[in-house]
């Protein structure tokens, strides 16, 4: 389609042109004759570039298709929450290291009993929670929520009870300073009553016994504020059947203040 245009003016880079009907269009004046002054006119043809629209269309589809391949593909793993431990008043969990694919992480948070308890500081560094403060024997719930910029992740439902007083499962200890004999007689005692070891201190790590305060394990129980106490303490708890105590089982306790009592169930008849 051919178009005659006049020229009203030419100022800064663009010309003003009117049309037949007096319609004004601005136009850039690169674009026209270097010759052209007010008054000119100028024949402009317009036609529709269905070749250029074909090719347009098809590099945008093709980076449509590169972006689906490269974003749209693989999803961010939804987490699984698992149970560690749980004693009478705490619990661990833990999870897989978040896997986001392509995607960019916004938070995760841990909901507890269907109300967020708060988001997970340094989510990929960081694979497991401790719970403290519970009631006793009571049931709780737990999930978590991976928010991405890819979507909303929510794990499944860990249903967890807290334990009675004389269920010692719970019990993990770590064994710091000892004797040789006293060593082996916790180890045995830790076995008897269905409790555990740990090497090292861990975040399940519940009791940290030793009969000297020293070395770079007792300094950590002591920073994660896990009751340091001798090794009387889980004899005491086989002896009563039940978790007791600490308070007289510290390394500079009284024992005068340890309360003693008797396990019915290995009383003879």
């Amino acid at each position: 389609m051919l178009v005659s245009l006049t020229v009203g003016k030419v100022d800064a880079g663009v010309a003003v042109l009117l049309t037949q009907d007096k319609r004004l269009i601005e136009f850039p004046s690169i674009l026209l004759p270097p010759s052209i002054t007010s008054g000119s006119i100028v024949d402009i043809t317009v036609s529709q570039n269905h070749a250029a629209e074909q090719k347009a269309a098809a590099v945008f589809d093709r980076l449509q298709s590169e972006i689906v391949d490269r974003y749209g593909l693989n999803s961010p793993a939804t987490p699984e929450l698992r149970l560690r431990n749980a004693t009478q008043t705490s619990i661990v969990l833990e999870w897989d290291p978040i896997d986001l694919q392509t995607s960019t992480l916004r938070s995760l948070s841990l909901y507890r009993n269907g109300q967020k308890a708060g988001n997970i500081p340094r989510p990929f560094d960081m694979h497991s929670t401790k719970i403290s403060g519970l009631q006793l024997e009571t049931e709780y719930s737990f999930y978590l929520v991976l928010r991405t910029s890819g979507g909303t992740y929510t794990s499944n439902v860990l249903r967890v009870k807290t334990q009675s007083m004389t269920d010692l499962t719970g019990i993990t200890v770590t064994p710091g300073v000892l004797p040789p004999p006293l060593r082996e007689s916790l180890e045995a005692a830790v076995e008897r009553i269905g409790a555990r070891i740990a090497d090292s201190i861990r975040i399940d790590t519940t009791h940290f016994v030793c009969t000297e305060g020293r070395g770079r394990d007792w300094e950590r129980a002591n920073e994660m504020n896990i009751p340091v106490v001798r090794p009387e303490w889980i004899e005491g708890c086989e002896r009563e059947g039940k978790l007791i105590g600490v308070r007289g089982y510290y390394l500079d306790a009284n024992p005068k203040h340890r309360k003693i009592g008797s396990n019915p169930k290995l009383e003879k008849p």
